[in-house]
């Protein structure tokens, strides 16, 4: 018996110290987590260890007897970093390298991670100490102050025991319905990529294309062809698919996701969403989200929907008539369908501007657009240098560590790259960070890119499309928020800013894509490495606001249908079926009420497979792409004026306006007023006028 003790003790010795590699910070540069340390049989164990830490801590700062600002606020910024860094490992890898273990591990413990939130905001003690404190007189004391006060709000520190626990309640079920929304959308995509045994199926495509979708079958052990299904409604392959019936099986196939698995789930979210702002006195869950945002209110965001939607709706008629005759000169009797009108307008686009997306794409190989053209407007503007550091590892194959560092060669922090689809991953395009830059902690920011660009099977260079290429300078927009960040306190560090907000940076980012100077140094021919030729890139400006009628009304309906889920009050949502036709028909109605109805246009996510706010944070919220747009459109043009771009702008222009951009946005996190930041960059307030240019709305009136 005695001896059969030592193999059990050894073990569980073991993997307590398995448990406690998974929670210390990291050795690595930057405290780079050390993927290698985490197991997935452990997460759960370090899960409940790093929450246990953490409410000792939380117990620590209550046991103070005089409330300060040190011992109270400073304290809590402090806490629950062990929880972080297992959480950000954690989290990243569901969405990257989805997995049965993963989930299953998800789905128990993102309620214990919401009732361990839940505790903590509803704790009396703390949120007497921190109504106590004396606050620091520097604005971003001062707003984090306000920002915890508000945060214990509407987390229920106001309510009786009985809604304190029913808030609890809601949130933990929130959480849990969340986590399954992602997980049965992350199942539908996997199950309806389409495969195709022809490669003349596929004609349209190019070689590239066409070795990619090789790739992909290969990497799903399957013969043949697959086309993975994006997180859209219309998928790019539509735009250069020659064959109509393979265009229409993508995107039917599209639109299947979560018809027969996420109806009840939205739905269920739906209802509980307004019973929590009710019990927190708001008038529905768009009131509770946008008290956040930079918009005043949900009155404010739907007139700007309205107020935009009539020329939305008219040019995108425009641009179907285009399309439709286009369709005609081929074949009289063929009708574009919603399946057909964005390869027709890439006909449009072809004949009436001369651009030619396969022939762009030959200009466009990642790393080229990458290294040549991220990476070199970012030195130009800020004085960064990025170099890979190939004696990192990331956690999967083909994703790279790079080493960001200043002007005067000092350290600024890690960045990660991870462009190349995989099956387990989840669709879309995001950043997200492992370490957030403090003062406070004396952190240094690890932040992540990640796309789904699908690699050929030969091993080249992927060539991207226009869009593709602008989603590479977005997301390193965002990166360039969470590196560049100087704040102190890690609740307000780079990206933690409202959803209206974060946007900001990211779309200024996408304008340098093809800004002279810029892309003329990166868009080189794959083949003979000739740089894009001038009579092309005339013809990507002249075709700027072309297809922005559909581009725009597709986005505007999702918006629309996130607005119409979240207006509703919890009365109303019970009145709503789970069923498809019953889901279907409140888009319908939705999208009527602003004249949007249009058909062959759908909204740019129907409801389930709306991943943004049933399984990614952007509840009541997408509107927040158009109103950072707004920022984006007219912060640009003060680029302009004073010299950053154009054919030749000076190195000194550039990294002058670069700099101003970056201590006053891109530095200061949530730690400044935004609307201030803005009007210090500007001069003024923002002005939408220059948004309708840029979307081909200039006759609209706002």
């Amino acid at each position: 018996m005695e001896q059969n003790n030592y193999p059990h003790t050894d073990q569980k010795n073991t993997q307590e110290a398995s448990i406690e590699q998974m929670l210390a910070p990291s050795a690595l540069p930057y405290h780079l987590p050390d993927f290698a340390a985490f197991k997935t049989e452990l997460f759960l164990p370090a899960f409940r260890e790093a929450m246990r830490r953490h409410d000792q801590e939380i117990h620590a700062i209550t046991q103070e007897t005089q409330p300060t600002w040190e011992n109270t606020v400073e304290a809590m910024e402090e806490a629950g970093q062990e929880l972080n860094r297992v959480a950000a490992v954690f989290f990243n890898l569901q969405g990257t390298d989805s997995s049965p273990e993963l989930d299953a591990i998800a789905e128990e413990i993102v309620p214990e991670l919401s009732a361990h939130d839940d505790a903590i905001y509803q704790n009396q003690d703390l949120f007497e100490r921190i109504q106590a404190v004396e606050v620091p007189e520097d604005e971003e004391s001062q707003r984090l102050h306000e920002h915890l006060l508000r945060a214990f709000r509407r987390r229920g520190a106001a309510l009786n025991e009985q809604g304190r626990a029913e808030l609890s309640s809601i949130n933990q079920q929130l959480s849990s319905l969340s986590e399954t929304f992602g997980r049965n959308l992350l199942a539908d995509t996997k199950e309806l990529a389409v495969r195709f045994d022809d490669p003349e199926e596929l004609a349209g495509l190019g070689e590239s294309g066409i070795k990619a979708a090789q790739a992909a079958a290969s990497d799903r052990g399957v013969e043949g062809y697959v086309l993975p299904i994006e997180l859209p409604s219309v998928q790019s392959a539509q735009s250069s698919l020659e064959h109509a019936a393979s265009r229409r099986r993508l995107y039917e196939q599209a639109g299947r996701r979560g018809a027969d698995s996420n109806g009840e789930v939205l739905l269920n979210m739906v209802q509980l969403r307004a019973r929590r702002a009710e019990l927190l006195g708001y008038a529905h869950h768009a009131d509770y989200v946008i008290e956040e945002e930079t918009a005043p209110d949900a009155t404010a965001v739907r007139r700007l929907l309205e107020d935009l939607a009539p020329a939305a709706a008219a040019n995108a008629a425009a641009e179907y008539k285009l399309a439709a005759e286009a369709a005609g000169i081929v074949d009289k009797d063929n009708e574009v369908e919603a399946a057909d009108w964005p390869y027709w307008e890439e006909q449009v686009r072809r004949r009436d501007y001369d651009l030619d997306s396969a022939k762009l794409a030959s200009y466009f190989p990642l790393d080229q657009v990458l290294r040549d053209g991220v990476f070199y407007a970012a030195n130009r503007l800020y004085g960064i240098e990025v170099i890979p550091r190939d004696d990192l590892k990331g956690y999967a194959d083909g994703v790279q560590v790079w080493e960001v560092k200043d002007e005067d060669g000092s350290g600024i922090g890690l960045l990660l790259t991870d462009y190349f689809a995989r099956p387990s991953k989840r669709g879309g395009a995001w950043m997200s960070s492992f370490v957030d830059q403090s003062e406070l902690l004396n952190t240094k920011p690890v932040v992540i890119n990640v796309m789904g660009i699908n690699r050929p099977s030969d091993g080249s260079q992927p060539l991207l499309s226009l869009d593709q290429v602008t989603t590479v300078f977005h997301e390193f927009g965002h990166g360039l928020h969470g590196l560049l960040s100087k704040v102190r306190y890690p609740s307000f560090s780079g990206t933690s800013v409202p959803r209206d907000y974060v946007e900001f940076p990211s779309q200024i980012n996408e304008n340098w894509a093809f800004e002279p100077s810029i892309v003329r140094n990166y868009a080189r021919h794959v083949d003979t490495g000739e740089v894009i030729p001038d009579e092309l890139l005339d013809a990507i400006e002249r075709s700027r606001t072309f297809g922005q009628g559909f581009a725009t009304s597709e986005y505007l309906g999702a918006a629309i249908i996130d607005l119409a889920w979240h207006m509703l009050s919890s009365d109303e949502t019970r009145k709503i079926s789970a069923d498809p036709t019953s889901i279907a028909e409140f888009e319908a109605r939705a999208l009527a009420n602003y004249g949007l109805d249009m058909e062959h246009l759908a909204p740019r996510y129907r409801s389930t497979y709306f991943n943004h706010i049933f399984a990614g944070g952007y509840s009541a919220g997408y509107y927040s792409y158009l109103w950072a747009e707004v920022l984006d459109a007219d912060g640009f043009e003060w680029f302009k004026e004073v010299g950053a771009t154009g054919e030749a702008p000076t190195k000194e222009d550039m990294r002058a306006a670069g700099q101003k951009f970056r201590d006053l946005v891109l530095s200061r996190g949530a730690a400044s007023d935004y609307t201030q930041a803005f009007k210090a960059l500007r001069g003024r307030d923002k002005d939408v006028n220059a948004l309708l240019v840029r979307r081909g709305l200039g006759g609209t009136a706002v």
